[in-house]
């Protein structure tokens, strides 16, 4: 059987231009990055347009190690709504190298549902992750440089920065390391860290970005720390915003790609939804709405993370309104969330898989709390039965539940077109009835509890002594009226990740609050969450290589 990347190269990729004029989009308007990737200029834009096209999102269950394919899904999604006649585009996130080189390896789909050239995508693509890691940086650099400043300096404290460094690569041992060390010509000498640039609020900022004025007040906006007397100070008093946005100049403008049929791929931003917002770029999605009937879409990891945020944060921000959620769920999964132990998986056992569709049972419940109907994709693999799969089925029948058999690795689009079938039924009679979970307006506690008790089914939050002082210093900067995005491990509905399934009876406990108040949220850390991964013992880096031709292998 070949192998995503075997399958990747075999194919001969149409130019750009020809992908582009699917869309209506004159040559002569595309910012060309080789042949087979462009940038696209924010003119393009129809928000007339954009208002009257369709919005899908396709999320998941919550994940295991045995993989959920929900990118894979909705580029096989997409593909199969054209093959129906449907004009859609699928908008995407950028893959962070950090999951690239570690556990995940490529992230561009996979098998005959993939976005191409995968090698680019999965690596620099078109230096979007390094022009946000750039302008990270440099505010770290200016707030460095003040702190060391006598004429210039505006009094900040370096003991309440709060503001990190960060880099597109897994390395724990930058989560905590010291500055300034080496004498007073080096600096100041204070403790920090590094976070993966995916966790990055610059990330968060460009994803709900309207547009270049838009990204320059939010930049503006990221509070930094406090002055010596105890004043906010935001990167705004250190005139940071406008090199800030000079360096995301072009990263500002969507990618565009075609999928292994041959039919528009846009990609942009890439934040990780267990601690960021997990979603592409408000403007990626205005664009493929603006040049689309119809835009498929994904949200990181399960429906309770990058689902949730999507709908409480980006769609409210931006006034978007999807029309269905496609929950994609494997009998792999689902008979790991019944118990079964990994290397398992793969035998028959409608028993562990049976116990396994609670967790399923409480996504789709949590779909229709956003007055949404879910569609579930069952995602084939050759290892199901047919017993299997009709459990899943009369499962979701019971509950009122559309599910789908596809094979989008194996055949593509033609084996999405069943359920672009029942996606296109379902959204075509949607009207605007979503809504989201909590009002902005209420109070911080409010709004996590509502997360935390109806989407995760906690019983109840706690909050540490960290996360109540970030409180009475959120209520002092008049922060209150802002979103939460909760940071929570994406392997259970708990904050604990061995508690696989459908947990009940369990607290969530709230570690501490950051402010990310130009991303315009605020960020409760549960359990044990870091915004700087690791490697594993094994990562996905040893496997990769390239040969005297150019020729890259091992990413899956």
């Amino acid at each position: 059987m070949a192998s995503d990347i075997e399958i990747a190269q075999s194919i001969t990729l149409r130019p750009i231009k020809d992908i582009a004029s699917q869309l209506g989009i004159d040559e002569d308007t595309l910012i060309p990055y080789g042949r087979t990737k462009a940038k696209l200029p924010l003119s393009l834009i129809n928000h007339e347009k954009a208002e009257k096209s369709k919005l899908i999102l396709v999320s998941a269950i919550s994940p295991t190690p045995a993989g959920e394919g929900k990118t894979t899904m909705s580029i096989g999604l997409s593909q199969g709504l054209n093959r129906i006649g449907k004009q859609t585009t699928v908008v995407l996130r950028e893959p962070s190298l950090g999951p690239v080189f570690g556990i995940k390896g490529g992230a561009a789909g996979g098998g005959y549902s993939q976005v191409l050239p995968m090698e680019d995508i999965n690596l620099h693509f078109t230096g979007d992750f390094n022009a946000v890691e750039k302008a990270h940086n440099l505010l770290s650099a200016l707030i460095d440089n003040n702190i060391q400043s006598k004429k210039f300096s505006i009094g900040i404290d370096p003991r309440t920065v709060l503001w990190k460094r960060v880099m597109d690569m897994n390395d724990r041992s930058l989560r905590n390391i010291v500055v300034g060390l080496g004498g007073t010509g080096n600096g100041v000498p204070r403790e920090t860290g590094f976070d993966i640039t995916a966790a990055s609020e610059v990330m968060a900022i460009l994803c709900l970005s309207n547009d270049m004025e838009d990204l320059k007040k939010r930049l503006g906006n990221i509070f930094v720390g406090f002055t010596m007397d105890r004043q906010p100070v935001y990167a705004r008093d250190l005139k940071a915003e406008g090199a800030m946005a000079a360096l995301l100049k072009e990263a500002i403008q969507p990618n565009l790609v075609q999928t292994l049929e041959g039919y528009p791929a846009i990609i942009h931003g890439g934040p990780f939804a267990n601690i960021a917002q997990g979603t592409n770029t408000v403007i990626a999605t205005r664009m493929g709405l603006s040049l689309s009937d119809y835009v498929v879409t994904e949200a990181g990891f399960g429906c309770d993370l990058g689902a949730e945020k999507f709908l409480d944060i980006k769609c409210v921000s931006a006034g978007l309104k999807p029309k269905a959620v496609v929950l994609v769920a494997t009998v792999r999964a689902l008979k790991y969330h019944g118990g079964a132990a990994l290397d398992s998986i793969q035998q028959p056992d409608v028993a562990a898989l049976e116990n396994g569709l609670a967790n399923l049972e409480k996504h789709v419940e949590n779909v229709r709390q956003f007055n949404l109907e879910p569609i579930i994709a069952i995602n084939s693999f050759v290892s199901d039965t047919a017993e299997e799969h009709q459990a899943i089925i009369d499962r979701c029948q019971s509950l009122g539940a559309k599910a789908v058999i596809t094979d989008v690795w194996g055949k593509g689009g033609a084996g999405a077109e069943d359920l672009a079938n029942a996606v296109a039924s379902v959204v075509d009679a949607a009207d605007d009835s979503f809504s989201p979970i909590y009002d902005w307006q209420s109070p911080v506690k409010e709004k996590i509890e509502s997360v935390a008790k109806n989407i995760y089914g906690a019983s109840s939050v706690e909050y540490a002594s960290d996360a109540n002082k970030a409180l009475r210093r959120i209520d002092k900067l008049g922060l209150n009226n802002l979103p939460v995005c909760i940071a929570k491990t994406q392997y259970s509905f708990s904050d604990d990740p061995k508690k696989l399934g459908r947990p009940k009876d369990f607290s969530i406990t709230v570690r501490d609050i950051e402010i990310a108040a130009g991303a315009g949220f605020l960020v409760p850390i549960t359990g044990s969450m870091l915004r700087m991964p690791g490697l594993p013992g094994q990562p996905s880096a040893l496997n990769i290589d390239i040969d005297q031709d150019g020729n890259i292998s091992g990413l899956f």
